[in-house]
């Protein structure tokens, strides 16, 4: 379960925060860290914060864009310290570990993690299946990025070691750049036939966004909807 998470942080401001939080993953176990976009990296501060945890930075991905991080995940999960407009699916840490425990078998799971100062953009947040809100104290809720980190991979952790049984299913669930291509299609289709305007969207993808997410097709299934979709553009044409 563990090899098959990835940490994700993006346009991480402080090197040091970068070489925390590769200590606080290689104490529980995780070894997998993505990059996107660091400010200051590769540095002697990661170095030196990561006391021991070195070799997980040596081999980071560091990566240019949030696609490139979670390109062949089949769940997504953003970090979120504030209620959304629309709202998203949203978990307590326990239970985001036991959402990557039931389905570790069928792909790899990113948990992504945002700006030290702002998060993450509800662009990004759109990206992901869910999000996982960790119930600090409400009158000093600011946690560091690295005390984020431990948090929650200290939840994968405790969720490795239970016995319970994965779920099972015969295929394994899109991956989040299928999910992208899926929705780049549809958004083709539903202006071909003029039911988005472009000029006027009305977060009407954004709620399709978060329909498809949570419904969590599988691959076959969404070779199913990309089939349907070609199809009306054929009887368009």
């Amino acid at each position: 379960m563990l090899k098959n998470i990835r940490i994700v942080l993006i346009n991480t401001s402080h090197p040091g925060n970068i070489g925390s939080a590769a200590r606080a993953m290689k104490t529980m176990g995780l070894s997998e860290l993505y990059l996107v976009s660091p400010a200051q990296f590769p540095d002697a501060k990661a170095v030196e914060m990561a006391s021991g945890a070195v070799d997980l930075l040596e081999k980071a991905h560091v990566v240019e864009s949030l696609d490139e991080a979670l390109a062949g995940c089949t769940l997504v999960v953003g970090t979120s310290a504030r209620m959304r407009a629309i709202p998203w699916p949203l978990l307590t840490p326990p239970q985001l570990a036991r959402k990557i425990k039931q389905e570790s078998g069928g792909g790899e799971a990113a948990i992504v993690f945002g700006r030290e100062r702002s998060g993450l953009t509800n662009e990004e947040l759109e990206r992901c299946h869910c999000h996982v809100h960790i119930p600090a104290n409400p009158d000093y809720s600011s946690l560091n990025l690295a005390s984020a980190v431990q948090i929650l991979a200290y939840e994968c952790r405790m969720a490795s070691l239970d016995g319970a049984a994965q779920e099972e299913w015969d295929f394994r669930f899109a991956t989040a750049d299928e999910m992208e291509k899926y929705f780049r299609h549809l958004e083709e289709v539903l202006i071909e036939l003029d039911f988005l305007k472009p000029n006027a969207p009305r977060k009407l993808m954004t709620r399709l966004r978060r329909f498809f997410l949570r419904a969590r097709p599988d691959v076959m299934e969404m070779n199913i909807l990309r089939g349907i979709l070609s199809a009306i553009q054929g009887r368009v044409d």
